[in-house]
């Protein structure tokens, strides 16, 4: 009897991107780009038509920057002391203050930035950023879709604006998501250099412990102890000293005055105090929103769901838990989406889900536009999207070895 030649088993057809998801992100990469040319050379970036410098973000990063070359780094927490050189540098008075608040290691990145010339530090800090960024969310995506949709986001012209770290927390954030599989180690380092922003870390611990990612929880806290040293030793205690002791009076002015204007924030704290509501009362919704992403977050992250929707769902929910949140932080938000898109791609979007994201994609429009605090609308939305695709995550289901013993 004739044998057949076997056939090779045939892999299935990935679903195609939708053309017009392309389009769209490539439209929206031309507008930032666009943006950014026209902001330079109309003088409102970096520096005026009177070749004064634009009091932004970027001129406290710069003046802390110079304290540490002066050998001062302790006065970059002192307001006032930090405005001065602000002003200096500037050529220009302005209204309030663009205060340092970041913990000593971050001092090393503005040192760094401050011995170049200002634009030339303000643009490389910029371009330098963006790499790593748009490293990861390529990597998340697993395709070049990725570098369109990481360009696309409109945020990422807020941050270059302002010359912002959103760019290098998105990529710190997604870094640690992607590797916490296949590298934990280096995922830990990811989460350990974070701590120049501690409050995008503060649901890692919960996550890690859960689900027994004990050498991605080991590595980053060697790598943050390793900061604090290094720091220490090259700033000394006073350094430390100061923002302990400024960070208080940093609480009371953003999060209990309101010195940055409530609409400028984007979590649901603010969100009550934009609607009138009392600081209490906007504490109290805060705290029960933070409790409920943990929960769910450590139920999902010890349930059988796939990965990919558990580090969306991590980086949806660093978001949601914080009270200080400002439009260039929501490139986080990226990070999300990327790990929702690489899904869509290997599986099939479901009907709903990209006009969804288009719906978030609105609203971000709405607060560039208006100066209306839509961001958390956002985050929720692609929440929402995340918890649909996971199902029943809060089933710890059987292994299939026993769902079979059990048939």
């Amino acid at each position: 009897m004739a044998v057949l030649p076997s056939t090779p088993a045939i892999a299935p057809a990935q679903p195609a991107i939708p053309a017009w998801l392309l389009r769209v992100c490539f439209a929206l990469c031309v507008v930032n780009l666009t943006l950014g040319v026209v902001a330079y050379f109309s003088h409102w970036w970096i520096y005026d038509s009177n070749g004064l410098g634009i009091p932004t973000d970027f001129i406290n990063v710069w003046a802390a920057g110079r304290l540490v070359l002066d050998g001062l780094p302790a006065q970059a927490y002192d307001w006032d002391i930090q405005k001065q050189v602000e002003v200096a540098k500037l050529g220009q008075d302005f209204v309030g203050y663009f205060a340092w608040h970041y913990p000593p290691p971050f001092l090393f990145v503005a040192s760094v930035l401050a011995q170049l010339p200002y634009s030339v530090g303000y643009l490389g800090w910029v371009l330098v950023s963006i790499v790593p960024y748009l490293v990861v969310i390529r990597a998340i995506v697993g395709h070049n879709l990725g570098i369109l949709l990481a360009l696309a986001a409109p945020m990422a012209f807020i941050n270059a604006l302002v010359g912002q770290n959103g760019f290098l927390t998105a990529a710190l954030i997604g870094g640690a998501l992607y590797l916490i599989p296949v590298r934990p180690v280096l995922a830990g380092i990811c989460l350990g250099l974070l701590t120049y922003k501690p409050q995008y870390g503060l649901l890692f611990p919960i996550v890690l412990v859960a689900a027994g990612h004990w050498r991605v929880f080991v590595s980053a806290a060697v790598t943050a102890i390793a900061m604090v040293f290094v720091s220490w030793l090259a700033f000394g205690t006073e350094s430390w000293l100061a923002f302990f002791q400024w960070m208080p009076r940093f609480s009371q002015a953003f999060l209990t005055e309101g010195k940055a204007t409530w609409w400028k924030l984007q979590s649901l704290f603010s969100l009550v105090r934009y609607a009138g509501g009392t600081e209490q009362l906007a504490w109290a919704f805060q705290w029960v929103l933070t409790a409920s992403v943990a929960v769910v977050l450590a139920l999902m992250w010890r349930s059988r769901v796939q990965y990919t929707l558990k580090a969306a769902a991590l980086a949806a929910g660093t978001l949601l838990t914080t009270p200080y949140l400002f439009m260039y932080d929501m490139m986080v938000l990226v990070i999300a989406v990327a790990f929702l898109v690489r899904v869509g791609l290997k599986t099939g979007f479901r009907g709903y889900e990209l006009p969804a994201l288009g719906g978030a994609l609105v609203l971000i429009g709405i607060y560039i536009f208006t100066a209306t605090p839509t961001g958390l609308g956002a985050t929720l939305i692609v929440s929402v999207l995340i918890l649909g695709r996971a199902g029943s995550w809060w089933r710890r289901e059987p292994a299939p070895a026993l769902v079979a013993a059990g048939a």
